[in-house]
């Protein structure tokens, strides 16, 4: 049976998939930051008023959707200006430095790694520090998550799972799944291997050619 939805990974770096949904959710994440001119009609869309006509003044504080925020960037006309969330700001670096493992990340930021990679689109002097630390944070909570996801064979995950952001839960998810298989695989449960579909229809294709 077919699956109804075949499910399509993040874009890597700063780069989108617009066909993954993690990454359509993600772009949805706000950022704050502020009008550095009017903004003509864009009121209601950004929840600073009630006509579609009205605009927003310059000087206005905002919270904006990425993927508009990544629309009006623009480092020639300064049409708005981005702020780093909190998380990405020295403070929480720091934090980050000291143990990365302290943090949930999804209290935080459910899309901490891809969002912060998304912000190194806008041109901010500390994009190095960010990239550095974002980095860095992944390298410090990898091996905890993926020893984590081989020990806990039928153990309840869920207080460890819910403070992982997104990519790591599909990382721990890897993990149980390798884990499982190798289970089976040692009681003798494991399926049989078999050749792709794609590799039996270019035989038979071939057969037929040589039948001909």
């Amino acid at each position: 049976m077919a699956e109804a939805y075949f499910p399509v990974g993040p874009g890597l770096g700063m780069e989108e998939n617009f066909l993954s949904l993690d990454d359509i959710l993600m772009s949805q994440e706000k950022l704050p930051g502020r009008a550095e001119s009017a903004l003509p009609r864009l009121a209601v869309l950004l929840g600073q008023g009630a006509g579609s006509a009205e605009s927003i003044p310059e000087g206005s504080k905002l919270e904006i959707p990425l993927w508009l925020a990544k629309g009006l960037h623009d480092s020639k006309r300064r049409i708005i200006s981005v702020e780093l969330p909190k998380i990405y700001r020295e403070a929480w670096r720091t934090i980050f430095s000291a143990d990365a493992n302290v943090v949930d990340l999804h209290k935080m930021g459910p899309y901490y790694y891809g969002f912060g990679s998304q912000l190194l689109n806008f041109e901010n002097p500390e994009n190095p520090e960010i990239a550095q630390s974002i980095l860095q944070t992944f390298i410090a909570r990898f091996r905890r998550i993926m020893d984590s996801s081989q020990n806990a064979y039928n153990e309840d995950t869920s207080a460890l799972v819910a403070r992982l952001d997104e990519l790591e839960r599909a990382l721990f998810q890897v993990g149980q799944k390798g884990l499982n298989d190798f289970q089976c695989w040692e009681k003798g449960q494991a399926s049989q291997i078999t050749a792709s579909s794609l590799v039996q229809n270019y035989g038979k294709r071939k057969l037929a050619e040589v039948d001909g």
